[in-house]
């Protein structure tokens, strides 16, 4: 509670929607997508005109002229190299991809991320590289060999998509996989057994008596050097987990690191965010706890030009802000917030009565959110309005949606941030209705609050 009140008092006051006038700069925060970018402005500088030339610089070196601050970006750089700009030819192509996918009874029950794949992997038999080696995680063994979280029913999915024979590898390194992987017959697809059967893939699991154990410093160098020895080429396919520091999504050793298309996909549309956007910029953020996003709206806050709250964070602000009565709503007071409250309907001006918990955004809140949609060029949107899986309390999800659908035909560039968003668009079947829908919901998460992706640091740079 006392980071939201701070946030009220000190961040939003400094936005150029709340104040114009002529101000000393004492403090300003942006964030980039680009690296090395110093640029230099008057202190006496119009607040409006300091924001617009801004936008995409956070201060990590300042230092007090006279008359001048001087700004330098240090966000990461999403201008990597992809496999279209690598020579594959008779190359050995070691690609980590997302082969994720939920099982039921040991059968694929959705093969979205599959179908994802294919793309970089037709690409690269085409381009007559020796073999693909495809690795990839499935579930939470825990650095068990667990067989419930075997991969060889993504083979059988994979070779049907493919119509080609993929040869299924039962472990993922060691010396019988190197000798599969050091001289294969042209056009051969190795699909390894889960990088999470061994605990040097995360650097941590589960040990025989369920307690959680880290594995040893000179296990994981082994294991990736034995990754290293099944490629000449690493391809990295798996933004889902480009968050993650693990093992398989470093490519340690290799000189080329390249993303493959859906991870320069997912590049590119989030630096048309996070690198020098069209405006007016918006950002939409749901969902239910601040402290989720907290660190999420301070980001956004440096870059957009307008902000839309809603979901369950939505109370926290109400009752901050304005002092609103928000019933049992959710409510971050120091991390916790109350849950078991049952269902009513209210307006700011009146408040929530206690005993009822506001579930979803009003027709009042619709039309408004309406307006800002309709003037944005740029819309990024992670997290939905209201408890949209139960139908009652989803319109106010369902008119954002719609709203933002509509701004794409108008050549609005719109991006939702996977996770439960990514959800909502599958639900009402909008994902070819929009610009981009992310298959990373914590890495697109944390792209957006700023932060360094490990997996896309450790590509190449253009």
């Amino acid at each position: 509670m006392r980071a939201i009140r701070k946030l009220i008092r000190c961040r939003y006051a400094q936005r150029p929607s709340f104040d114009f006038g002529e101000r000393i700069i004492c403090d300003t925060r942006h964030s980039t997508a680009s690296e090395g970018i110093v640029s230099y402005y008057s202190v006496g500088q119009n607040w409006s005109e300091l924001a617009n030339t801004t936008w995409n610089l956070r201060i990590s070196e300042r230092e007090v002229k006279t008359g001048t601050i001087s700004l330098k970006s240090t966000g990461m750089a999403l201008n990597k190299l992809s496999i279209d700009k690598v020579d594959l030819t008779d190359k050995r192509v070691l690609m980590r991809v997302d082969f994720n996918v939920p099982l039921k009874d040991g059968k694929i029950t959705n093969n979205q991320r599959i179908v994802a794949a294919l793309d970089s992997i037709k690409y690269a038999l085409e381009k007559k590289a020796k073999s693909v080696v495809l690795m990839s995680h499935l579930g939470r063994p825990d650095g068990k060999r667990d067989m419930k979280y075997t991969l060889k029913p993504v083979a059988e999915e994979l070779k049907k998509l493919l119509g080609k024979d993929v040869q299924f590898l039962d472990d993922c390194i060691g010396p019988e996989v190197e000798a599969a992987c050091a001289n294969p017959a042209p056009g051969t697809i190795v699909l390894l057994e889960n990088l999470r059967f061994h605990i040097e893939e995360e650097g941590k699991g589960v040990g025989p008596d369920g307690s959680k154990i880290k594995a040893d410093k000179d296990s994981v160098t082994k294991f990736r050097e034995s990754l290293r020895k099944l490629g000449d080429v690493y391809i990295n396919d798996a933004f889902g987990t480009a968050h993650r520091a693990h093992s398989s999504m470093m490519g340690d050793g290799f000189e080329i690191r390249a993303s493959g298309f859906l991870l320069k996909k997912e590049l590119e549309y989030f630096a048309k965010a996070l690198d020098n956007p069209e405006r007016p910029f918006l950002a939409i953020l749901g969902g239910a706890k601040v402290a989720d996003k907290i660190q999420l709206i301070n980001n956004l806050l440096d870059k957009v030009n307008e902000m839309i709250i809603g979901g369950g964070m939505a109370y926290t602000f109400l009752k901050i802000s304005k002092n609103m009565r928000i019933g049992s709503s959710l409510f971050d007071e120091e991390d916790k917030f109350a849950e078991d409250a049952t269902v009513g309907q209210s307006t700011v001006e009146c408040g929530i009565p206690d005993g009822w918990m506001g579930l979803d955004v009003g027709p009042k809140s619709r039309e408004l959110f309406a307006e800002p949609i309709k003037r944005a060029k740029v819309i990024v949107w992670n997290g939905p309005a209201g408890v949209f899986e139960f139908e009652k309390f989803s319109k106010g999800t369902k008119s954002l949606m719609d709203n933002v659908v509509e701004a794409t035909t108008r050549g609005a560039i719109t991006i939702i941030g996977g996770g439960d968003t990514a959800t909502c668009a599958a639900k009402w079947n909008t994902e070819d209705k929009v610009s981009h829908v992310s298959t990373g919901g914590g890495a697109s998460l944390e792209l957006l609050e700023g932060k360094v992706l490990p997996g896309v640091a450790a590509l190449s740079s253009c």
